[in-house]
C-alpha cells in the first residue's frame, strides 16, 4: 500500500531518534503522539494567483508578496489547477509564471506550516508545490525576479525556461531547515545542469547567483533587474508565433525520452515526427521556404 506522506509533521521517532529514511524532518505520515497538534490552518489568503492573458501568452503570477511568494496548500491547488487550465485553452500556447512584489518564490509557506497547513507527499499525485509533476503538451518559462529557492527552484525547475534578473538567487536554501526536496528538485536539477554540480547546490544550499546559474544552465537567459518577466513574455510570443504541433511534438519527445532506451526514444521520435508530418504542418513549412521565407534563419512573419 502506498502511503502519503505530510509536509509539516515531526519526523522523530518516540526516543527522540530519526526515523526511517523516508520520514525525513517535515514528514510523518500521522502527527507524533506527543507532538502538540495545532488549530485548524485558515489562509491569510484565499486568492493566491493573478491569471492574466496577453494573446496567445498566459501569465500567471503567485500573489503571495507579504511571503514573498511562498506556497501553502491553497496556493499550491491554485497552481495546479491554472495550468491545467492552461493546458486545456485552443487559444493560449505559452505560459509565463512569475512572482509578484520581486520575488519568484521563496518555497513552501514554512509560516503556513507552523500554523497548521498540512500538505501530502505522495508517492504519485500533485507534488506538495502545486503543478511540480504535471507533464503538460506546452511550454511554460520562469520569469525569476530576486529569490528562487527551496520549492521555489524546484517550480523554476518545472518550467521548460527561465528567464532570470541579474540579480536574482537561486538555491536549496531548505537544506538548513531539514525541508526535502518533494517537488522532482533531486530528478531535475542533475538533468539540467549535470549530477556534479546539482550535488554541490542540493548538499550545500549555497546561493546562486544569476549570472553563474547562466554558466550552469540553470538560467536560460539572463536580463537587466526588474526586465525578467518583460523578456519571458516577450520570449512566449517568439514561440507562441512558432508552428504548434511540431513545437509541442518535439517538447514532449525530448521529455518523455529521459524515461526511455536509446532506441525506444528513436522510436517515439519517429512516431512523433510522422504525426507533425501527417498534420500537413510540414507541408505548410515547405511551401513557404521553397516560396522564399525563412532564408538564412531569418525569422518568419
Amino acid at each position: 500500500m502506498k502511503r502519503a506522506l505530510h509536509l509539516g509533521t515531526n519526523g522523530k521517532s518516540r526516543r527522540g531518534r530519526p526515523g526511517r529514511s523516508c520520514e525525513n524532518a517535515s514528514m510523518r505520515s500521522t502527527p507524533a503522539e506527543d507532538e502538540p497538534s495545532p488549530g485548524r490552518y485558515r489562509p491569510y489568503r484565499a486568492d493566491s494567483l493573478l491569471v492574466e492573458h496577453d494573446g496567445p501568452v498566459a501569465v500567471i503570477t503567485i500573489n503571495r508578496p507579504e511571503r514573498r511568494n511562498a506556497v501553502d496548500s491553497v496556493c499550491a491547488d491554485q497552481l495546479r489547477e491554472a495550468f491545467l487550465a492552461f493546458d486545456s485553452d485552443e487559444e493560449r500556447s505559452v505560459a509565463v509564471l512569475a512572482g509578484a512584489g520581486g520575488t519568484f518564490c521563496a518555497g513552501a509557506d514554512l509560516k503556513a506550516v507552523a500554523e497548521g497547513d498540512r500538505r501530502p507527499i505522495p508517492d504519485d499525485g500533485p507534488g506538495p508545490m502545486g503543478p511540480t509533476r504535471l507533464t503538460l503538451g506546452k511550454p511554460v518559462i520562469a520569469a525569476v525576479e530576486g529569490y528562487a529557492v527551496a520549492g521555489g527552484i524546484e517550480l523554476a525547475l518545472w518550467c521548460d525556461l527561465r528567464v532570470a534578473a541579474e540579480d536574482a538567487i537561486f538555491g536549496v536554501f531548505c537544506r538548513r531547515f531539514g525541508v526535502p526536496l518533494c517537488d522532482l528538485g533531486t530528478v531535475r536539477l542533475p538533468r539540467i545542469v549535470g549530477h556534479g554540480r546539482a550535488m554541490d547546490l542540493i548538499l550545500t544550499g549555497r546561493a546562486v547567483p544569476a549570472p553563474e546559474a547562466l554558466t550552469l544552465g540553470l538560467a536560460t537567459r539572463v536580463v537587466a533587474p526588474g526586465e525578467a518577466l518583460a523578456a519571458a513574455v516577450a520570449l512566449a510570443h517568439q514561440l507562441a508565433a512558432l508552428p504548434q504541433i511540431c513545437l509541442r511534438s518535439d517538447r514532449l519527445s525530448a521529455l518523455e525520452q529521459w524515461g526511455l532506451t536509446e532506441e525506444e526514444a528513436a522510436r517515439n521520435e519517429a512516431r512523433r515526427g510522422r504525426a507533425v508530418v501527417d498534420s500537413g504542418e510540414t507541408l505548410e513549412g515547405a511551401l513557404r521556404f521553397a516560396g522564399g521565407a525563412g532564408r538564412r534563419g531569418v525569422a518568419l512573419d
